[in-house]
């Protein structure tokens, strides 16, 4: 599974983004994804999961109420809508999937083995 992260940019505290995670492959709807993010001078930390029909999703409680994932298996794209935005959301945002297909992962990095490049998101305040 080849994974693309797209739409971060700059946006003011209050304000929204969606990001984008674009795969490759056929078998796309068998993987769970997650969202994860990276602050400078912090280590990568779990931040939205949703597995491979959609059904079940799960957030950091940082996030819950702001942000939403979705997913378009048709499309081969997972969404996360991230609403609220304040400045300690500011990051670098990852998406993942384990390497497994139909592996329900924890919400430890290590239990994703495939990543897409990054997209930055900065919210001023």
């Amino acid at each position: 599974v080849q994974l693309q992260a797209s739409g971060g940019g700059l946006v003011q505290a209050g304000g929204s983004l969606r990001l984008s995670c674009s795969a490759s492959g056929r078998e796309f709807s068998t993987y769970a994804i997650g969202w994860f993010r990276q602050a400078p001078g912090k280590e990568r930390e779990f931040v939205s999961g949703i597995r491979w029909s959609g059904g079940t999703r799960s957030y950091t409680d940082s996030v819950k109420g702001r942000f939403t994932i979705s997913r378009d298996n048709a499309k081969n794209t997972v969404t996360l809508q991230m609403n609220s935005l304040k400045p300690e959301d500011t990051a670098v945002y990852y998406c993942a999937a384990p390497l497994r297909k139909w592996y329900i992962p924890t919400t430890a990095v290590a239990e994703y083995g495939y990543w897409g490049q990054g997209t930055q998101v900065t919210v001023s305040s």
